[in-house]
């Protein structure tokens, strides 16, 4: 078929539109004799050549639409942003007369995909949905395999270590309560005392509008022994002292100093786990103890401010309102607690890899997930002895 040159004034009844010529994209668009109207495109039509014509070239070829021939023959160079432009001036199909190279097909391949039915893709998602819950629950169960794994290596080591009393890693197990006691006084202390006095303030105006001021010795005592002395101090060290135990060994797995414990023969149950578990199973009764008693004084305190009660009523009155029990059950959950920590601290710090964003998330699914078990498993505990310490 015959056509006139782009570079003449088209005859009569026919279009013509052209681009300046050069190795840059160049486009031509005319009528045929038959009134087939006809798209020739030239030069290059990659990212380097397009970046300075976009905002020409768009709705030029948006103009042309899908009607007629595309004749891509002549085009020199190619690339996903050159498909690209061509593919939204389609309107995200391919057009039915199209003149392309063989170098080029595999550009425009990937994008002629059928669109996906919208019951199919509805079907998709669910499943992908599944998939995802299913990949969850197996990693949640991964997790606590290992950690069961590695509660029985510990058990495995305690009476190696009763047979051979020289083995036992008396050093790292007092590092462990220093760091993880002694150092984490002050700021339980802050804690304990500002919730004793919020909740002594709290309970006093509920109290004094029925008269009963005198029972908030039981209230105090029953609340922060048995409960909230031993949770709150379990958090404060489960985010504390467990990050900092997971991140340890997570800098060491870094640093390939466990792989050199492994060269040299040394265990990591006996001079990393056990020494952490130990530790956090003494200072934790001993931390719940002082957390107790400072939160105490602060609702003490806030009573004497409140409902008038004298410092040496409260504390007289005190082992008549709260029995013994409340107080052993909390100490009793301290070493649960502590086990826990340091389990979880070191279940995720072993698993770390060798690379920073591993140890940053390892070190956060460590404290979320210790303080989740403090919670849950104090949960059983007052399910479970709901009636120790009543009267």
């Amino acid at each position: 078929m015959k056509r006139p040159p782009v570079t003449h004034s088209p005859q009569k009844g026919m279009s013509a539109t052209t681009s300046p010529p050069g190795s840059g994209p160049e486009f031509h668009r005319f009528a045929a004799a038959d009134g087939t109207q006809r798209v020739e495109l030239s030069g290059a039509w990659n990212l380097r050549a397009l970046q300075h014509r976009l905002s020409d070239l768009t709705p030029r070829l948006a103009e042309c639409g899908r009607a007629g021939v595309w004749d891509l023959s002549k085009v020199s160079a190619l690339d996903h942003a050159g498909a690209l432009l061509l593919w939204r001036a389609w309107a995200r199909r391919r057009v039915e007369r199209l003149d392309l190279r063989p170098e080029h097909e595999a550009l425009f391949a990937h994008l002629d995909l059928p669109a996906e039915p919208a019951k199919l893709r509805a079907r998709r998602g669910w499943v992908e949905r599944l998939a995802a819950s299913g990949s969850k629950v197996l990693m949640l169960l991964e997790h606590l395999v290992y950690a069961v794994v590695l509660l029985g290596r510990v058990a495995l080591a305690i009476p190696e270590l009763i047979r051979n009393p020289s083995r036992i890693p008396w050093r790292d197990i007092s590092a462990n309560i220093y760091r993880t006691g002694a150092q984490a006084l002050a700021i339980t202390a802050l804690v304990g005392f500002l919730v004793g006095v919020v909740l002594s303030y709290l309970t006093a105006q509920q109290l004094r509008v029925f008269g009963a001021d005198v029972f908030i010795i039981n209230l105090l005592g029953v609340s922060v022994i048995r409960e909230l002395g031993p949770v709150l101090a379990a958090i404060l060290v489960a985010g504390r002292s467990g990050s900092a135990m997971t991140a340890q060994l997570g800098v060491m797995r870094v640093t390939e100093e466990l792989d050199a414990m492994n060269v040299m023969g040394i265990s990591h149950t006996l001079r990393l786990i056990l020494p952490k578990m130990v530790a956090l199973a003494i200072v934790m009764p001993l931390l719940i103890l002082w957390t107790d008693a400072v939160a105490l004084l602060g609702g003490m305190i806030a009573a004497k401010a409140q409902l008038g009660i004298g410092y040496h009523f409260f504390m007289s009155s005190l082992p008549d309102a709260v029995p013994i029990a409340n107080l052993w059950l909390g100490l009793g959950k301290g070493i649960v607690f502590g086990i826990l920590i340091g389990l979880i601290a070191c279940h995720f710090g072993l698993r770390i890899e060798p690379n920073t964003v591993s140890l940053g998330a390892g070190t956060t699914n460590s404290v979320v997930s210790a303080i989740t078990m403090v919670i849950i498993v104090d949960a059983v505990f007052a399910v479970m002895f709901s009636d120790v310490g009543s009267f």
